[in-house]
């Protein structure tokens, strides 16, 4: 059905664009103005009724009714009346009246009864930016069986949602029966991710190339684990079409995503790769294990610092956002690895610099932080997405809550690691005193630290020289104080334990992504989250759970899950019916039927 420019209007302000959005929009409640035999106590119901006497107070009307569905006789209250309301009750009247009935000592009454001319039907009662009449007469006119199966939504979902809008019997919506909730999910789910699949752009690809890893592969002093092979494959097909492939990895913390990086510069030679990190250290320790683990492609390193060089002579360029302002060859792959450090306009202008008319270099992009697996499933409605949820080795961990009586004890535990000529790391939450925070900030900690350690490091996000001060403390240090500035980054392969102050302030997902700093090479890790409260159960759960994409499931369930689309995922949510945690069979349904309509 083309849409009216009246309905048009409508849709533009209730903000949705399609029949199935609009049919989200349930009513808040129900009018029931079906005539009963008996009181419906404490409810609002309908009255068929004569008007047998009215006296006006000042601030009241009171009515007395013979209400004949009933059989006797019902007073009834008007406070602070309009004065339209007045003309309403004439004594020997009989008219129908909607209102509260209750009975109490044995008088029934009715509260604020007003005259009504929908008898008989169950009427449905909206929230929305248009008018209540106005949004009624919209559904009721137009919300049809086939309106909702002409956008490819199926006929047991819609007519499941239909049951809300036009029921024949009053539904509880605080209660509301599992058939109906699971419909709501899937037409919340179905609108979703039929949006995300309108904003996929297909592109012609610079380049296809249909090359071989394995002996690439074979060349690698190590084996890689299942997971980093499925990913490679997933790549590999990528880049045998026409098509400009759009892939999102997201691999655990040390799930070894820079071999997968390696993987994708050496299947794209001899044509060029262009990968862009978010820190100098970051790309600096990216350009050293591509010298190391693929030797057979000529490397550049390219920052701030970095001169003017002639950038055609390389078949792997490895950069900071340095590189957005240089000039760029042609390639045939841009890679962005910890893609939520950068802007989507940082990554948009990376891929156009290297976009050439019509056609486009394959991109992919990296994130270490993972995301639930319903989420990846909802993702690739819009972009491909491979997960990488194993470690090549497993971490030996051992995570504890703890609080001010385990102080001396955690002394102890950190003289002991350094005396092995390991590093700890202590997170403070902030860098300056507050008057809100009650526990100590850098400036009040370090003096104590300092004093009692030798080769004490701070940092913090303010810091200008903070990658000098982490590349200095990987050499030099014994004990790091920061914010979580160290969260996404460098490589520390001493490390060995983390404190976390105020742990109770972060989300899971970064109290896990900062426990992957330690036991990077195989050493025993520690990490302590100390905490003033003495309840601390999303703090105990995620000390019994290793997984990266258990803990956002778990970040889920604490925290609302926030927006996919537009990246606002810290607090809020997208969605109101479905829980990502929860619902992965009702996204599969929905993949599966989204792409038979399509195809």
């Amino acid at each position: 059905m083309k849409l009216t420019k009246d309905i048009k209007t409508k849709f533009d302000k209730l903000g949705v664009n399609s029949w199935c959005e609009l049919s989200l929009n349930i009513p808040h409640s129900y009018e029931d103005l079906t005539l009963h035999p008996t009181i419906q106590m404490g409810k609002a119901q309908l009255i068929d009724a004569t008007v047998e006497s009215v006296f006006r107070a000042p601030n009241t009307i009171q009515i007395t009714f013979f209400a004949h569905n009933l059989g006797h006789s019902i007073s009834g209250v008007l406070f602070r009346p309009k004065p339209y309301m007045m003309h309403q009750f004439k004594v020997g009247d009989r008219d129908y009246y909607y209102g509260v009935v209750d009975c109490k000592t044995g008088n029934c009454s009715i509260t604020m009864p007003r005259k009504t001319t929908s008898v008989g039907a169950i009427t449905p009662k909206y929230k929305s930016a248009l008018r209540s009449d106005v949004m009624l007469r919209l559904v009721q006119n137009n919300l049809t069986l086939e309106n909702l199966l002409s956008e490819g939504l199926k006929e047991e979902i819609a007519a499941q949602i239909l049951k809300l809008h036009f029921p024949t019997e009053l539904v509880d919506l605080k209660d509301l029966d599992a058939k109906s909730i699971d419909a709501l999910k899937y037409l919340e789910l179905f609108t979703y991710m039929k949006q995300l699949s309108a904003k996929r752009r297909y592109f012609k690809s610079t380049v296809k190339v249909d090359a071989s890893y394995d002996e690439w592969k074979n060349r690698l002093p190590f084996e890689l684990t299942n997971e980093q092979i499925d990913a490679i494959q997933d790549i590999k097909c990528d880049f045998n079409k026409d098509v400009a492939s759009r892939r999102m990895i997201v691999g655990d913390v040390g799930s070894g995503k820079t071999m997968v990086i390696l993987a994708a510069a050496s299947m794209m030679l001899p044509n060029r790769s262009i990968l862009m990190a978010p820190t100098t250290i970051l790309a600096n320790q990216l350009f050293e294990e591509a010298q190391k683990f693929l030797p057979n492609a000529k490397s550049v390193l390219v920052t701030n610092k970095s001169k003017k060089i002639d950038l055609n002579e390389f078949d792997f360029i490895i950069g900071t956002h340095a590189l957005l302002y240089r000039e760029l060859p042609e390639a045939g792959l841009v890679m962005v690895d910890e893609q939520h450090r950068f802007g989507t306009a940082q990554r948009n202008m990376l891929e156009k610099l290297v976009s050439y008319g019509d056609s486009k270099p394959h991109f992919l992009q990296f994130s270490a932080t993972p995301i639930p697996r319903t989420q990846a499933m909802i993702e690739t409605a819009h972009i491909n997405v491979s997960l990488i949820t194993s470690t090549p080795f497993t971490k030996d961990i051992d995570s504890k809550v703890i609080h001010k009586n385990d102080f001396k004890e955690l002394l102890e535990n950190i003289k002991e690691e350094i005396s092995k000529n390991n590093q700890v790391l202590l997170v403070y939450p902030l860098v300056e005193q507050s008057e809100v925070l009650e526990y100590q900030s850098i400036e009040e900690a370090r003096a104590y630290w300092e004093k009692n350690f030798d080769n004490v490091y701070v940092t913090h996000g303010k810091d200008k020289q903070k990658e000098e001060v982490l590349f200095e403390f990987r050499e030099k240090g014994s004990l790091l104080i920061a914010t979580t500035v160290v969260e996404v980054g460098i490589s520390l392969p001493r490390l060995t334990t983390v404190v976390i102050v105020g742990a109770e302030r972060l989300g899971l997902s970064t109290l896990h992504q900062l426990r992957g700093r330690v036991s990077r090479t195989g050493l025993k890790g520690y990490c302590y989250l100390y905490t003033n409260n003495s309840v601390t159960e999303r703090l105990d759960r995620f000390v019994d759970t290793i997984s990266g994409f258990d803990i956002a499931n778990l970040d889920l369930k604490f925290r609302k899950s926030g927006d996919l689309l537009k990246g606002a995922s810290q607090s809020g949510s997208q969605f109101k019916w479905v829980d990502l945690s929860e619902d992965v069979e009702i996204v599969k349904s929905v993949k599966v039927d989204l792409s038979e309509s399509v195809s």
